[in-house]
């Protein structure tokens, strides 16, 4: 049990798979499902999208964001879309607005990254937050009690400019596989709630409900 109150019994081991693995998303959400479940103690569930729909490569999490708003999900609370993004600039300020919000979050936090040219569209799982903007030498806040990264395109030189140059074709794909796994990963879980919130509208929570 950490400080926080919430108990950790997650999977040691990260997870990895292809975004073209045919079942991918069967995969994904079973894993993701799988951490869920090992986590006790949250107040709610937020997915944490990180990146800017004016860079091809670091718009995978706003996609992402985008994409499981419109599916609906339940019992999650999404951060970071192509309509409100969370970048560089707003990064720091949504934290805080996430902390004095809510009591005790479980955070999935979702990023693009750069990698070996044999792991470029590959999806990763892994406990713990992430380091947004290591990969272009930037300094911001830690975030999230579990990760998941998509690796679209090669990393090591220029890295501005290789994200800036990335087909948005796998960028979708991944996106795709991602949102299409949480929210199957989601409405696995028990809890009774059908209500989903969106943070698109200045950083403004809006509930629906799916009965509407």
């Amino acid at each position: 049990m950490n400080n926080d109150g919430m108990v950790h019994m997650f999977p040691p081991d990260p997870f990895r798979i292809d975004h073209s693995e045919d079942e991918a998303i069967e995969l994904l959400s079973r894993n993701i499902h799988h951490r869920l479940r090992s986590y006790r103690g949250y107040s709610d569930l937020i997915v944490f999208c990180i990146g800017t729909d004016r860079s091809t490569g670091d718009s995978l999490g706003p996609l992402v964001g985008s994409k499981l708003e419109n599916l609906y999900p339940r019992n999650a609370i999404i951060y970071g879309t192509l309509d409100a993004p969370v970048h560089a600039v707003n990064l720091e300020d949504t934290l805080t607005i996430i902390q004095d919000r809510y009591e005790n979050p479980l955070i999935i936090a979702i990023d693009a990254c750069l990698g070996q040219l044999s792991s470029v569209g590959k999806i990763t799982v892994s406990h713990g937050p992430i380091k947004p903007g290591a990969g272009v030498k930037k300094k911001l806040p830690e975030v999230g009690t579990f990760h998941i990264t998509g690796i679209v395109n090669i990393g090591g030189f220029m890295e501005y400019f290789v994200l800036q140059n990335t087909r948005l074709s796998i960028v979708m794909r991944m996106a795709d596989i991602i949102s299409h796994s949480l929210n199957k990963a989601f409405s696995q879980l028990k809890e009774p709630s059908y209500h989903y919130v969106s943070s698109s509208t200045h950083l403004n929570p809006v509930y629906r409900n799916l009965s509407e």
